[in-house]
């Protein structure tokens, strides 16, 4: 009889094999730094891209705010039970009125949004085009859902207008999904074009992912959508509190009688205990701040561009738009080495291996962020050539 954890065993080593073996990192952070094996690198793989969650004065000014009775550490339930603290109707309420919406919804995690709000919504009569690249939460919210589904070439709007004519009348609703900036390659969705496809046709809703956009584009810092002016037009609009915000959670924009459906269909929302409420308070206090952020965003805009044309000069292939910079590899193996160099180089940079990627694109994820020195960005710009 087979020992129950041999096939485990078995699956690592063909991990390792591959050069796709993950483990978890140990590292002490120290504002934009980090020191890991007694080495301090600058710290491009987080998702803190305007700095925020680096900001040491922030967080005193918002720990200064607080009572021992407004520091709750837990909700102690779901949000159906005891746990929906008045935190959180604050929040849900200056996020709408930020968007000029309806109603807004807080999530425990963008994961927690995509995964349970697409399987409440998408039958087993409807149908989801998606975005090729999509992030693995959209693809596992459309593995749950109960409708059929089809994906779209990355941002070909010819396709998805093929894949619509064919199918829009076969189907009670047509849902497109997309992310507004892809987290891997760093490109930005045709948002208007979409939109105007959907136009088109009375049954068809637009799911829109701001995860990696969301305060960062716009004027006020709201995302792609707020950018390329079609926020009214999307009818479910998600964005992430723990990257640009530094905080917890996630929210979806949307209607009031969205939200009050998804309030008694969407899972993950219903059995899980709700965000402590004063992570609610801090990332109220942060999205409160978004808003007059313009110069830190513009500092981003300003470091990304220059990276990017860099790269161009150095005929080193880049899809990026945005702050968010691939350096494709190919082979995973290559790809943690070469990572290996850059954070004995003082970069600390992680390799982005399959599954997350497609086999035989592992790649170098650089995630720029606001508070980087210039003398940083040359010294990285320097190097990279020679990688």
């Amino acid at each position: 009889m087979e020992n129950p954890y041999d096939y485990m065993q078995t699956a690592l080593d063909e991990l390792s094999a591959q050069g796709n073996l993950r483990i978890l990192p140990h590292a002490l952070h120290e504002g934009r730094y980090l020191y890991a094996a007694g080495q301090k690198m600058l710290n491009l793989s987080s998702n803190d891209y305007l700095g925020l969650a680096a900001d040491l004065e922030l967080r005193t000014r918002f720990l200064e705010s607080l009572t021992p009775e407004d520091f709750l550490p837990s909700s102690s339930s779901s949000r159906l039970l005891t746990g929906n603290h008045p935190a959180f109707d604050e929040l849900e309420t200056a996020l709408a009125r930020l968007y000029g919406a309806e109603s807004a919804l807080v999530f425990n995690s963008g994961y927690d949004a995509n995964t349970g709000i697409l399987p409440a919504i998408a039958m087993q009569d409807d149908l989801i085009l998606a975005d090729k690249l999509v992030h693995a939460s959209l693809i596992d919210g459309m593995r749950l859902s109960r409708a059929h589904w089809l994906r779209f070439k990355h941002n070909n709007v010819k396709h998805l207008e093929r894949l619509l004519a064919l199918n829009a009348s076969n189907y009670r609703h047509v849902i497109i999904v997309t992310e507004s900036l892809f987290s891997m390659d760093g490109d930005e969705a045709p948002l208007r074009e979409l939109v105007r496809l959907k136009q088109l046709y009375p049954n068809v809703l637009l799911y829109v992912d701001e995860a990696h956009a969301f305060g960062l584009r716009g004027p006020r810092g709201l995302g792609c959508c707020e950018e390329q002016g079609c926020i009214g037009e999307v009818d479910f609009l998600m964005g992430t509190l723990g990257k640009a915000a530094a905080s917890a959670g996630a929210f979806v924009i949307c209607r009031r009688v969205i939200r009050d459906y998804l309030v008694n269909h969407v899972r993950p929302f219903i059995f899980t205990t709700a965000l402590p409420p004063v992570i609610a308070k801090w990332s109220r206090h942060v999205l409160h701040l978004l808003p007059e952020m313009g110069e830190r965003r513009q500092r981003l805009d300003q470091l990304a561009r220059h990276l990017r044309r860099a790269l161009r000069e150095q005929r080193i292939k880049c899809p990026s738009t945005s702050h968010i910079i691939p350096l494709l590899i190919g082979d995973s193996a290559e790809a943690v080495r070469r990572a290996e160099d850059m954070q004995r180089r003082g970069f600390y940079v992680r390799a982005v291996r399959p599954p997350t990627v497609p086999e035989g694109t592992a790649r170098l994820r650089i995630s720029l962020r606001a508070d980087m020195t210039d003398e940083e960005m040359e010294q990285l710009i320097t190097y990279i050539p020679k990688m």
